[in-house]
């Protein structure tokens, strides 16, 4: 309904007044409509200034219809004095009298007939406007709204909730001077109708002659003709009302004050909306509260229907394509300007540039990939997007993505049965408004949503059926009543609200909204759907569905958000006392407090790793080291030297070797020992159990973010070359300075031999199989194979024993002997087995004779201190262990000083970004902070943030009321 903020009607109806009430029984006094007229000639409201002089004119047109001029009856004057026939003046008076008295009752009668007359004339013009309240401003029909007529005779006003704050004011002014006017056209109208009723019988028998089908088209003609001159006076004052509105509310502090109330009444709305599909992402019968779902088939119309309703082209737009891939939240809220912008974003989107259009649809398009996961066509994640202008109906919206019946290649198998499922669980919320799409330029047997609404809302309480491309389907259908079948809901099985029939441009993705609007206005106006009567005006126009649905919308908010309230209340309490029944020590905690807690804890066992003394890493890496090259020292350096039996010998290739491995193995090796080192030491911290204050909820974080610290982490690529050259001059040095030094290198030499040696009898033993003790005590038995390898050991050992000065390898007449002395007893054996077993029985051999010559060179040291070559007591062995172990301490000292300086530090900055990567990668904290204790919580955080925002809205909806 239109208010008075289109004072042009005003103008019109006081000219119409004005111009018919010299016929009109009842008319208005002068004295009232010089009170109107002068507070409408003197109002400073800019769109009154060009009627100014129309109205002037008319008035004065009224006033010398209702006050004939006096100085038009000329009457002579009595004459007073002497008069020759004085006895004759009495009958010339007397005659004179009632020539004025003819002269004024013929004035009367004839005046009288001219008005009757004119008035017959005007009154066959009027036709009945109780059919046309839609389409009449709201001043003439629903001024009661701001009018209250007290006992006292005095009008007061109250305050509606339409419009911002200076067109109350602008109403106020006008509406005390046109309360009389709207009585007199409530008087008029009845009149009108009476005399109508009147003349159309004296008219139907005038005419009988006429047949029924020239009347019924005449009466059409008129309707059509009344309808489009009224559209089209609506249209200019929606369109001045939309700029004053747009003024008031960037200058007018009251209506920027107002503006901010209804702004955030929706805005508000929105939020709760938001916190719900975060906290019941399934849409339970928890979330009840209305949001206006437009479903439809794929390429229906629904996007260009959203679009013509924001007044902006957001959306990306595709030729058949599916575009709308995930559902997409628009709250539509009024505003000085015409912006749009995200929920998790600051940006503003000017939608009156066009570079700022695209960037938005470009944005749209990306987060809608986004949410699509590998493997998927569309998502239920929901994109939400606040749309602001001046004149937008406020509401919040849902378009969802278009039901198809095929899927296409390149789509995933479960699509159909997706977009079923996302379009049911939102459409199965009781209040939900259902704004079903169809498109009329398809066969309706082809739709597919019909049948969806109808399941979902089989008494049609909650849906609003629109019909898009009317102006194809007028060109295209052979019968124009199918489209009138369908809106009067008699084609489809399903039922609706209201009904309505809408154009959505020529289908150039380039078109306007404007351009569109006017297509849309000049289609409907040409239509031969409204001239035939098939289509009532207040069904077509995207326009007339805005405000439709709008009201629906707000009447099911207000209807329902209270009852939703006291459903979270309910909530909260149950969860509250489940969490003291089940936690009552602990804090509730959500998952984003959680995450804060375990944070703090991370970075400080990362700090305690900066504290490790010293000693303690020296001594880890060391071990560590020795533990990765003890192999590598022994097999490939020691005994091929050892083996040589001459000591010139033994040092060249001990020089040779350790050359070749510190240029290529060595510095690599060091590096890796001191990362794993570096990595067991933060898994230690990490996992180390902090007595009563440990957290076991914390662990799958904690292994996370040690996992993914370490993948990031890598070691500085030139610390390699610095330990070369250190190893290389530690290597270089054979100078033992002291006593201690060469009794700690026999130790070092004695541990790296015993253990070779121990792994030796194992092997041996695992070969021959469990000696005889081992056979009687756990009654274990040999193999066949094993028998026949522990008699190659027996006749091995034999041949040692006589030559313990043997060399490392088997010659071939030895192997020979070997064999054949084996099956002299029966026993047949392979060369390569003997090869095999001499090779663990001559190692245990020499390095039973090694440690030996450790117990000898005890006593060496004054040998070597003097330089005693020709000394029969030779041992290159201990100073070539003295010499590993010298460069095993400079490494881990230098890797030491490499992991408190550097790494350490560097560790604890990747730690720091994947903390905050985490922080911001929502789906990873659910996956690591598990558990029905960080569910509760934050549950109950979401139901006491719901009610919060529920509360706040209710308040502020009840005081717009």
């Amino acid at each position: 309904m239109w208010r008075l903020r289109r004072p042009a009607v005003a103008c019109e109806v006081c000219h119409s007044l004005v111009k018919h009430s010299s016929g009109i029984k009842g008319s208005l006094p002068l004295q009232k409509l010089h009170l109107v007229s002068r507070s409408i000639y003197h109002s400073r409201h800019p769109t009154l200034k060009l009627q100014r002089a129309q109205f002037r004119t008319s008035f004065q047109q009224f006033s010398s219809l209702t006050n004939p001029p006096l100085h038009k009856l000329k009457l002579s004057p009595i004459k007073y004095g002497y008069q020759p026939r004085r006895n004759f003046w009495p009958a010339r008076l007397a005659a004179r009298l009632l020539k004025l008295r003819y002269l004024v009752l013929g004035s009367a009668v004839g005046g009288g007939y001219t008005a009757k007359k004119t008035f017959d004339q005007w009154k066959d013009m009027i036709p009945d406007l109780s059919d046309y309240k839609w389409i009449v401003p709201d001043f003439v029909w629903e001024i009661d709204e701001y009018i209250d007529l007290g006992s006292s005779g005095e009008t007061t006003f109250r305050a509606t909730d339409h419009g911002p704050e200076s067109d109350k004011h602008f109403r106020k002014g006008l509406l005390g001077e046109l309360i009389l006017l709207q009585q007199q056209i409530q008087e008029h109208e009845e009149e009108a109708r009476r005399a109508a009723g009147q003349y159309s019988a004296s008219y139907a028998q005038q005419k009988r002659k006429v047949s029924d089908k020239e009347k019924i088209d005449q009466l059409q003609e008129e309707l059509l003709h009344t309808q489009l001159k009224y559209q089209r006076i609506l249209e200019r004052l929606e369109k001045e009302n939309k700029e004053l509105r747009k003024i008031v509310l960037q200058k007018d502090d009251k209506g920027i004050h107002h503006r901010k109330l209804k702004k955030s009444l929706i805005d508000m709305y929105s939020e709760v909306l938001d916190v719900l599909s975060d906290y019941d992402a399934s849409y339970n019968t928890q979330d009840h509260l209305p949001r206006v779902v437009v479903v439809g088939d794929q390429s229906a119309g629904k996007t260009s229907v959203l679009e013509m309703i924001a007044q902006a082209r957001i959306f990306p737009r595709g030729s058949g394509e599916m575009m709308t891939r995930s559902p997409v939240k628009v709250t539509l809220s009024e505003g000085p300007h015409h912006v749009a912008l995200f929920k998790d974003s600051s940006r503003e989107f000017d939608l009156t540039k066009e570079e700022d259009l695209a960037a938005l649809r470009h944005e749209i398009e990306l987060r809608m990939r986004k949410n699509v996961k590998e493997g998927c066509t569309v998502s239920p994640e929901t994109i939400s997007l606040n749309v602001k202008g001046p004149g937008i109906q406020r509401m919040v919206l849902v378009d969802l993505p278009g039901v198809i019946n095929t899927v296409t290649s390149g789509m995933a198998p479960d699509t159909k049965e997706t977009i079923f499922s996302i379009s049911k669980a939102y459409m199965q919320n009781p209040n939900a408004i259902i704004l079903c799409i169809q498109d009329g330029s398809v066969d309706a047997e082809r739709s597919i949503v019909t049948d969806l609404v109808s399941q979902m809302d089989p008494h049609g309480r909650r849906t609003i059926f629109v019909l898009t491309k009317v102006d194809l389907a007028e060109k295209n259908v052979a019968s124009p009543s199918r489209i009138q079948q369908i809106i009067e809901g008699k084609l489809f099985p399903m039922k609706a609200l209201g009904y309505f029939a809408v154009v959505t441009g020529k289908g150039n993705s380039s078109e306007s909204i404007e351009a569109i609007r006017e297509y849309e206005e000049e289609f409907f106006q040409n239509s031969k759907l409204l001239k035939t009567s098939m289509l009532k005006a207040h069904q077509v126009t995207t326009r007339n569905l805005s405000l439709a649905v709008s009201d629906c919308f707000w009447k099911m908010v207000r209807e329902s958000v209270e009852q939703q309230a006291d459903s979270f209340k309910a909530t909260r309490f149950n969860l509250e006392t489940e969490w003291k029944n089940n936690y009552p020590r602990l804090r509730e905690l959500d998952r984003n407090e959680l995450f804060e807690k375990a944070k703090n804890e991370i970075l400080d066992e990362v700090i305690s790793l900066s504290q490790v003394t010293p000693k303690h890493w020296e001594e880890i890496l060391q071990q560590s080291l020795w533990e990765r090259v003890s192999t590598h020292v022994i097999e490939n350096i020691y005994l091929p030297a050892a083996q040589t039996m001459n000591s010139g010998t033994f040092n060249t290739t001990v020089d040779i070797k350790l050359k070749q491995w510190t240029d290529k193995q060595l510095p690599n090796k060091a590096v890796e020992v001191a990362w794993e080192t570096l990595q067991e030491e933060f898994s230690r911290f990490m996992t180390e159990p902090k007595g009563k204050e440990h957290d076991d909820i914390f662990d799958k974080l904690k292994e996370a973010v040690k996992e993914e610290s370490i993948k990031r982490h890598k070691w500085n690529d030139f610390a390699e070359d610095s330990l070369r050259v250190i190893q290389h001059n530690a290597l270089e040095d054979r100078s033992i300075s002291d006593k201690q030094q060469w009794d700690a290198a026999i130790y070092f030499m004695e541990e790296a031999l015993q253990a070779r040696l121990k792994d030796t009898e194992n092997a041996i033993e695992n070969m021959v199989g469990p000696d005889w003790k081992k056979r009687w005590l756990y009654w274990k038995n040999r193999t066949q194979e094993q028998c026949i390898l522990n008699e190659t050991k027996n006749e091995l050992e034999k041949m040692l024993k006589c030559n313990e000065e043997h060399p490392a390898y088997l010659a071939s007449d030895e192997i020979t002997t070997v064999r054949k002395n084996l099956e002299s007893r029966g026993v047949t054996v392979d060369p390569s087995l003997i090869k095999d077993t001499w090779h663990q029985v001559y190692r245990r051999h020499f390095l039973k004779t090694a440690l030996n010559h450790c117990n000898l060179c005890r006593r060496g040291f004054y040998y070597y201190q003097r330089h005693f070559v020709d000394s029969e007591l030779e041992c290159n062995d201990v100073v070539l262990f003295w010499r590993i172990q010298r460069m095993l301490a400079i490494t881990a000292n230098t890797l030491r000083q490499q992991l408190t300086n550097t790494e350490v530090r560097r560790l604890e900055k990747n730690v720091k970004e994947v903390l905050e990567d985490f922080a911001e990668d929502g789906e990873k904290k659910v996956k690591l902070l598990t558990g029905k204790r960080v569910q509760l919580a934050e549950d109950l955080k979401k139901v006491r943030e719901i009610q919060e925002k529920l509360d706040a809205f209710i308040e502020a909806l009840h005081q717009e009321k």
